[in-house]
């Protein structure tokens, strides 16, 4: 199954460096929040992008993950990943354009 997360750019380009994503959404870790958001499909993503991230300027990336081995559990309709996201479950970016 694959999932999907906004990120900010240079949040990604920091996570090739550590080896795993460490952001829940916009301004909040992973160690803050509990877990990493994530949208099931594209429709979600754009309700993320419009609540968390209408007035960012930076590059929006999504991060296509596969759940193989991830603790994933889906909680108010959302996945959400409780753990590091090792930057080796992401399968592909994308720009992000809303």
């Amino acid at each position: 199954m694959t999932i999907h997360h906004l990120a900010l750019r240079t949040d990604w380009d920091n996570a090739q460096t550590t080896g795993e994503y460490r952001i829940s959404t916009l301004g909040r870790t992973l160690d803050e929040e509990g877990f990493i958001h994530c949208s099931r499909d594209h429709t979600q993503l754009r309700t993320v992008h419009t609540t968390y991230y209408t007035g960012v300027t930076q590059p929006l990336i999504i991060l296509d993950i596969d759940t193989t081995g991830l603790d994933i559990r889906t909680e108010n309709g959302y996945p959400h990943l409780y753990g590091p996201l090792p930057v080796t479950a992401v399968t592909a970016t994308h720009p992000y354009k809303p």
